[in-house]
């Protein structure tokens, strides 16, 4: 009786052990000393790709959150001096301005066209379109332009989102397939031998995942920061376009 109480015991003290060894090869050390003997490189590959999502994600995240609250800070101001401003400190001081600061790129494009327009009356330019159609054409293209540039990194965000849970898949299958493998080799399927392939699975499962939202909302996010900022582009183009074509601005005063 003694004698199989042992045996249990040591039965049990011999599961335990397998089972604390199942665990730790189910943690991102075993998954890493797998990348680094060679034994997963393919699961190496798709770390090191969600990886560099993360990383490209964090970076646009940080600088169109910056440029944002920057060009949001700055706009009613360079807006309200810029009416308040008689023309020619208005464009002086839309000429201070910071080299990524929109509003006041838009201000000076279109001065520089109803300028341009009005030096070549009598030429051909002024012919085929009058001063109206001029500014309103080369508004259109700077405000096209300065709306480029806020999409800055918004195509990254996008396919981080859409492609980071798939790119984290593909680690998953291939950890299964390698779980897969170890069955056959070994004959069984005990925890044993098929820890480190599932941990490395789930692993890569969640890594796809962090990847991916935390992408989604900051798309979400700047998107609609975006919109807004949208509307005032064309909220102050339109006003630029009634004072350099007309003198006058649309419910403002005369200057």
């Amino acid at each position: 009786m003694l004698q199989d109480i042992l045996t249990l015991s040591a039965a049990a003290a011999g599961a335990a052990n397998n089972n604390a060894e199942a665990f730790n090869k189910m943690g991102f050390s075993h998954m890493f000393a797998s990348f680094l003997s060679g034994e997963n490189t393919v699961g190496a590959i798709v770390f090191v790709t969600l990886a560099i999502m993360s990383m490209g994600s964090l970076y646009y995240m940080a600088v169109n959150f910056i440029k944002g609250r920057v060009i949001s800070s700055r706009a009613d101001k360079v807006m309200a001096t810029f009416w308040e401003s008689n023309p020619q400190d208005a464009i002086r001081f839309m000429e201070e301005q910071p080299a990524n600061e929109p509003f006041s790129k838009i201000a000076l494009e279109c001065a520089q066209a109803a300028a341009h327009h009005q030096r070549s009356e009598g030429n051909r330019l002024a012919e085929s379109l009058n001063r109206s159609e001029f500014i309103d054409r080369t508004l259109r293209q700077v405000v096209t332009k300065e709306s480029a540039r806020l999409e800055d990194g918004m195509t990254w965000l996008a396919t981080v989102g859409a492609t980071a849970p798939f790119v984290g898949l593909l680690g998953t299958v291939w950890g299964i397939y390698h779980a897969l493998i170890a069955i056959g080799q070994s004959g069984q399927a005990d925890i044993g031998s098929v820890a480190g392939p599932v941990g490395e699975a789930l692993i890569m499962t969640a890594i796809g995942l962090f990847v991916a939202i935390p992408a989604v909302l900051a798309y979400n996010f700047f998107t609609r920061s975006n919109r807004n900022t949208y509307a005032k582009f064309d909220t102050f183009a339109h006003d630029l376009h009634d004072f350099f074509a007309t003198g006058a601005r649309v419910g403002g005063d005369k200057r």
